[in-house]
């Protein structure tokens, strides 16, 4: 697997922007973690995907700051269109879907600055939301959805053609979206291969947070994508908070330390007769029964241990990388280290630089260490 941290952490939103987050940020954290070279994340705000798309002169100043920098890009994240720091982004970081155009072309602009900047000899993938958030969305949206993937898989074919790169596509399942699981990635996918959406090209991203916030089993997740065909693209690496008994006072006072009014904090209770949802963490405190326990999509540092009574679903990103890593094409797999929560963590006086880096030494020896043990 591809080790990687996804710099949507960083405000930027011009190519000045990225450039000194790779230069103040990017480089100093691979140095602090150790490593001759260290993978980024990039995100890129829809505008300046558009500008480096169509500027040969924009990508190579670019090329040359990760050159400088010992950085590699293997992955994009293309969720959030722009304005992922503004101060409430909310369900805005859904729009535009994937019934809208815009969607479509950002995405395409991505594939197009990736292909370029890729090292030699390895695949790209880029990130994606799962559709739309659950409503509004009709079956012409769900028609104009399929229609856009299908274009995407013929445009990605195209690049390849043309570029000899290999970029894919990973669809990212999040709580409270259209494809809120991954058996809902699977299931639609699945049905739509013969509408002309190519598993060569689309595929999955599997963010062990909201894998965890479904309470879903890793090995029975990655499984399913499996047998359907499908191919696990990338996954995001991050933890989520778990709440073991959320009627405990002291939990929930813990708890509303984390409401916050930048990022959606989606909420699951797992009960004996099924999952039960809130869409916020201050809904969830305030509606949800409390009677089993709560996990909450608040992307938590790897390398963090939260003070009790809360925890963190680190487990589930250890079993998730672990079946992946059993795959027969693993070490393709882009893992990307997602915690974009450090400006909003609360009690946290660790300095970023610092804290990416010990993400990434967890990550490199509790992750990449472990499978690449179990598969030699």
């Amino acid at each position: 697997m591809i080790l990687s941290y996804c710099t949507n952490v960083h405000p930027a939103e011009d190519l000045d922007g990225v450039i000194r987050q790779l230069r103040e940020y990017a480089g100093p954290i691979r140095r602090r973690a150790g490593l001759d070279i260290l993978g980024v994340g990039l995100w890129l705000p829809a505008g300046l995907a558009r500008q480096l798309a169509g500027s040969p002169q924009d990508r190579s100043a670019l090329r040359d700051v990760l050159i400088a920098e010992g950085l590699q890009l293997h992955t994009i994240n293309a969720f959030p269109y722009g304005g992922f720091h503004n101060e409430v982004v909310k369900l805005d970081v859904y729009k535009p879907t994937w019934a809208d155009r815009e969607r479509l072309e950002y995405t395409l602009d991505c594939a197009e600055v990736l292909a370029d900047l890729l090292p030699a000899d390895t695949a790209g993938s880029i990130s994606t939301l799962p559709l739309a958030w659950r409503e509004p969305w009709t079956q012409n949206d769900d028609d104009t959805a399929t229609s856009a993937f299908a274009e995407l898989s013929s445009r990605l074919r195209d690049l390849r053609d043309r570029t000899g790169k290999t970029v894919r596509i990973a669809v990212e399942p999040e709580p409270g979206c259209i494809l809120d699981t991954v058996a809902d990635v699977v299931g639609w996918l699945g049905a739509r291969t013969a509408r002309g959406i190519d598993p060569e090209f689309v595929g999955l991203c599997v963010d062990t947070c909201h894998l965890a916030v479904s309470f879903a089993d890793p090995a029975g997740a990655i499984g399913d994508i499996a047998a359907a065909g499908l191919r696990v693209v990338k996954v995001q690496a991050s933890a989520a908070l778990h709440v073991a008994d959320p009627s405990d006072p002291a939990a929930r006072q813990s708890l509303a330390a984390f409401v916050e009014p930048r990022y959606l904090h989606q909420v699951r209770e797992s009960q004996p007769h099924g999952v039960v949802a809130a869409d916020d963490l201050d809904q969830a405190l305030a509606e949800l029964p409390g009677e089993s326990p709560w996990r909450v999509h608040f992307h938590i540092p790897l390398h963090h241990v939260p003070a009790a009574p809360l925890e963190t679903t680190v487990d589930v990103l250890r079993q998730t990388v672990a079946e992946v890593g059993r795959l027969p094409y693993a070490p393709e797999v882009h893992l990307d280290i997602e915690t974009y929560t450090w400006s909003v963590l609360p009690g946290s006086s660790v300095g970023i630089t610092e804290g990416i880096a010990a993400e990434i030494v967890w990550a490199q020896s509790n992750l990449l260490d472990t499978v690449a043990a179990a598969r030699s």
